[in-house]
């Protein structure tokens, strides 16, 4: 009978946060079995090292012996010698450095291109710099020889530097980089990212232009192949070694875009097919290598300060989103209250659609909230009518271009602790999830329009692990920054978690003052419950969900909002009518947890604000195929003028 229910309007139960069963548990018990390894740097010498001159050998006689063409054969093939060639062009002399690839870098063919090289797109791409006469030196990563060779008659004034690499170690996975779980608190280990090998560079000839080829993979996973992440970081540290003051730009070669959180769509030059030219803010990549290369260590620690020094305060916000129901209005009102009570001045945004009516909009204009309209994005592989059909809504966060940080919160949740020192934090800085992801709940974000439109881009393309927008965005930003669970801690106690587990997140829920920083209410909604205790005991498959503590925690930020606002957190006729029929089938399952038979003392439950108030009358018929609520579908709120709304 709950299904035809459940039909009759969204759910306010998200799918998208609940994990796998025991994925913590599990994933620690494996951590606890294995230690987490360090490897150790073992970046080769640049060739620009201890360079020998070959020379020109004249032609070979026939008479030479057996021993000379033995030797001479053996002198050019050797890999510790490098060919260096002077060549004259318009008066000036240019050095081209060249290393002959060892056995054991080209049989590793997880860096193999086979990308065949259109060189006129490079050459159109290569007009748009301007001093490109004037470089001193160019850095090639992962070419073959022969391409080389182009690279060599496209910019004959430079020199040409051969970068080597030495490769990830086959130990080394994805999956290394970034662990399901990592032991937070340090109870048993503190945890350790491994080391990937990085380039050794001198400093001369100074570089300005770092070219990469990138490999990728004929897979729907090719955004998490360590080879391709590897070569990115490796350019993205060269070119953060830089100095001086010059311009220095990175192309990348490569199939599909890449990582776009390393190299930003912000600091694309150009792209032309499979070229993107990059001048990358050297500054800003510094402060994003300084972070844990993966999930395998925490980017911020689990006691963080709230005094972090931070960038613009007027240019950050925090943000959410309501579209297609205003049952979360009452959640994102609680959750801007507790932003305030936390101390936070900073900006808080919210994007609506026009199915958020004009009184409920008044009510988020009271609690803080500076309204976006939106116009909604539908998940175009979602079904009709289904939870997930609009929820790429979200990618609208990206077109909030007043800012150029934003933590985004999931209306769902509770600040308890102030959280600002995230905004220092680069996207995509979240929570891990379960597998290599992260959770969506919390993130820092970085507006830009053209991140914006790479997401709109494979919208038809890139499938969602859940369905949702949380699997669609980790699809796109495989490169994330892990903070500590405290920092978006989802209310929910998992099979399998012994006894003492449960009671540590009771007691965090109920902490006073608050060790968490944030809770995420999962399940049914603490505002669509009677404020006496979690509804989720009364169904069977939600009890996972279920925490009185965590409930009062909710209710104690409510209370402390003014007077006005509480009207947005009545209860619908409808839903009391739902808390009542599943009240009843708990008493008829006989739940040992006894909540059904708490009398409920809410006051909300004699307020009415509908023109049909009798919701006792709903349960006579409640289940039937041909039952319906028109009497109760649209509340008759009054009328509340908002201020003109600005427009996505």
């Amino acid at each position: 009978m709950r299904g035809s229910l459940a039909g009759a309007a969204p759910s306010p139960i998200e799918p998208r946060q609940r994990l796998s069963v025991s994925t913590e548990e599990t994933s620690k018990r494996r951590f606890l079995r294995s230690k987490v390894f360090r490897d150790g740097e073992r970046g080769l010498h640049s060739p620009i090292k201890n360079r020998n001159f070959s020379c020109k050998f004249p032609t070979i006689k026939l008479i030479l012996g057996v021993f000379a063409l033995v030797a001479i054969w053996t002198l050019w093939h050797s890999p510790t010698i490098y060919n260096t060639e002077y060549i004259s062009g318009s008066g000036s002399r240019a050095a081209l450095v060249q290393r002959e690839l060892s056995s054991h870098s080209s049989a590793d063919q997880r860096y193999t291109s086979l990308l065949d090289i259109d060189w006129d797109q490079i050459s159109r791409v290569m007009e748009k710099l301007v001093d490109r006469h004037e470089y001193l030196g160019v850095g090639i990563l992962n070419f073959n020889d022969s391409e080389i060779d182009q690279w060599k008659e496209l910019l004959p004034d430079a020199e040409h530097v051969i970068l080597n690499l030495d490769h990830v170690p086959n130990n080394i996975t994805w999956e290394t980089l970034y662990p399901e779980w990592i032991d937070e608190e340090e109870d048993f280990e503190v945890p350790t990212c491994p080391s990937l090998p990085k380039i050794q560079f001198p400093g001369k000839p100074r570089i300005d232009l770092i070219v990469v080829k990138l490999p990728c993979k004929k897979s729907k996973d090719w955004y998490r192949d360590i080879a391709r992440f590897h070569l990115q970081l490796a350019a993205a540290r060269l070119a953060a070694s830089n100095k001086g003051y010059h311009p220095m730009h990175v192309l990348l070669v490569t199939e599909h875009f890449p990582t776009p959180n390393l190299f930003t769509c912000k600091e694309l030059v150009v792209c032309e097919g499979n070229a993107w030219l990059y001048e990358p803010n050297l500054n800003t990549l510094r402060e994003k290598l300084h972070l844990p290369v993966g999930s395998c260590e925490l980017a911020v620690p689990l006691n963080a300060k709230a005094n972090w020094h931070s960038g613009n305060v007027r240019r950050e916000a925090y943000a959410t989103i309501l579209h297609s129901a205003n049952f979360y209005v009452c959640g994102a009102i609680a959750a801007a209250q507790s932003i305030r009570l936390t101390g936070s001045t900073r900006d808080l945004v919210i994007l609506v659609d026009e199915t958020i009516s004009d009184y409920h909009r008044g009510g988020l204009e009271a609690a803080g909230w500076k309204i976006h309209t939106i116009k909604r994005i539908r998940n175009p592989k979602a079904e009709q009518d289904a939870y997930n059909e609009w929820n790429y809504s979200k990618f609208r966060l990206w077109q909030l271009m007043d800012y150029d940080k934003i933590i985004f919160i999931d209306a769902d949740l509770l600040i308890l602790r102030n959280i600002d020192f995230l905004f220092e934090m680069p996207e995509i800085t979240a929570i891990g999830n379960n597998a290599t992801l992260f959770n969506s709940g919390v993130m820092v974000v970085e507006p830009s329009n053209c991140t914006f439109q790479l997401l709109m881009d494979h919208i038809n393309e890139i499938e969602s692990y859940n369905g949702g927008d949380q699997g669609y965005l980790n699809e796109i930003f495989t490169w994330w920054h892990r903070i500590p669970k405290h920092m978006n801690f989802l209310k929910h106690y998992w099979e399998g978690d012994e006894e003492e587990k449960k009671q540590m997140k009771t007691r965090l829920f109920g902490a006073d003052p608050p060790v968490l920083y944030v809770i995420h209410y999962l399940g049914l909604k603490p505002w669509l419950c009677f404020r006496d205790y979690d509804c989720n005991w009364n169904v069977g498959k939600l009890q996972e969900f279920a925490s009185d503590v965590a409930h009062r925690t909710w209710w104690k930020v409510h209370d402390a909002m003014p007077d006005n606002l509480h009207k947005y957190c009545l209860l619908r006729s409808k839903q009391k009518a739902t808390l009542e029929w599943d009240r009843r089938e708990a008493e008829k399952a006989n739940y040992s947890d006894g909540h059904w038979k708490i009398k409920i003392k809410d006051p909300r439950l004699q307020t009415c604000f509908e023109d049909f108030c009798f919701w006792e009358s709903m349960l006579w018929h409640w289940g039937e195929t041909n039952w319906t609520d028109n009497a109760t579908s649209s509340p008759p709120p009054p009328k509340v003028n908002t201020a003109s709304l600005s427009s996505l």
